[in-house]
């Protein structure tokens, strides 16, 4: 019976790790994104690692597919146990932490293949712990399935395959795209609320310091005049209790000089988005190919458009710096980073549907009609 349960785990283990990792290695950027989330001063402020977020998060998911595999086959059991556990105590800590201080809201565990509130991860690592541990605990159950020479070439071949897809989706964009954005999707009807659905639930909440600490205090507490004599009122917000509807698009909007031009926009037959969240982070071979292709647009018929999060004075600066003659318009920098990867991007709408999305290495593969 023992070994039954072993090999259950070891086969539940192994195939959600590489399921897990394989996701997340489809789109390592999205990920490394996610990372920097965490790594952020007000969640576990280790800000000096945010510019490896990319690199350490190549690593995490090419680990985590070949920690899979080396389970399943029984490559070095040991040393993949441990790891496994030692992967999976961190990543139950972090999850417990964004749950209960609600620093993240999603994990990024499945990538946005999957999205799971704080408490339904740290819930699915709870479980994947429970099944390590009896890994951990039943070792000697798990043997290798292949000879020496065939298990050593399995784990270089996946560790080569891992290695290589990363390189060619960071080269290109992901093979599939699970974002609300992807190619197909009318964004108008994306951002539409059903009617009837469930609204989110907020509570007035007032800050007062107390002490010296900034404290909030609830509107029957307020009303009541239980406040702590010497308390001094700061602000006031909604908290929210329930989370209600949220549509998949809900945060795109193109302005420029404080007009909104979102709708006359999405209303144009044929549109080209140049995306880039942060043009002090964009890619000079991007940047430099924009002009000629903005040209060769405009000539088919096309509206084209910059979109950045950057702050006028960067604008200008860039535009000078590659003689773009095309506006650039404002845009959230998260809402960006969710429509494209790369950076520069270049989207191609019709009349507010996404037609097609390609990496600035890919622009030879643009079908301009």
């Amino acid at each position: 019976m023992r070994n039954i349960i072993t090999q259950f785990s070891r086969i539940f283990v192994g195939v959600l790790f590489i399921i897990s990792g394989l996701i997340k290695l489809n789109d390592p950027i999205g990920f490394s994104y996610k990372l920097e989330e965490y790594f952020n001063a007000d969640v576990l402020n280790v800000e000096f690692l945010i510019p490896f977020a990319l690199v350490i998060a190549c690593f995490v998911v090419i680990f985590e597919v070949v920690l899979g595999v080396m389970l399943l086959i029984g490559f070095k059991t040991k040393f993949t146990i441990w790891s496994l556990l030692a992967m999976i105590v961190f990543f139950t800590f972090l999850t417990f932490y964004s749950a209960y201080f609600n620093k993240v809201t999603d994990c990024g565990c499945f990538g946005d293949a999957l999205k799971l509130t704080p408490w339904e991860s740290f819930t699915k690592d709870i479980v994947l712990l429970f099944f390590i541990l009896i890994l951990f605990f039943n070792q000697k159950f798990i043997n290798p399935i292949l000879d020496k020479t065939p298990i050593n070439l399995t784990v270089f071949a996946t560790y080569s395959l891992c290695l290589f897809m990363a390189f060619y989706v960071l080269q290109h964009l992901p093979l599939i795209d699970f974002r609300a954005y992807k190619v197909g999707t009318n964004i108008q009807k994306g951002m539409e609320i059903p009617e009837g659905a469930e609204k989110s639930e907020y509570e007035m909440v007032f800050i007062y310091k107390i002490n010296g600490v900034d404290t909030e205090i609830s509107y029957a507490d307020v009303m009541a005049n239980k406040i702590p004599e010497g308390a001094e009122f700061v602000d006031r917000k909604d908290k929210l209790i329930k989370q209600g509807y949220v549509p998949p698009i809900h945060d795109f909007s193109i302005e420029k000089d404080g007009t909104d031009y979102t709708d006359s926009v999405l209303q144009e037959p044929k549109v080209m988005l140049f995306i880039s969240y942060d043009l002090d982070k964009s890619k000079d071979k991007g940047m430099e190919a924009l002009e000629e292709l903005h040209q060769k647009a405009i000539a088919k018929g096309y509206l084209v458009i910059g979109m950045t999060s950057s702050n006028l004075e960067t604008i200008a600066a860039y535009k000078t710096k590659f003689k773009h003659t095309f506006d650039y318009y404002f845009c959230d920098a998260t809402t960006l980073k969710t429509v494209e990867r790369a950076n520069p991007s270049i989207v191609l709408l019709e009349k507010g549907t996404i037609v097609q999305k390609v990496h600035f290495n890919d622009i030879d593969k643009l079908d301009l009609k």
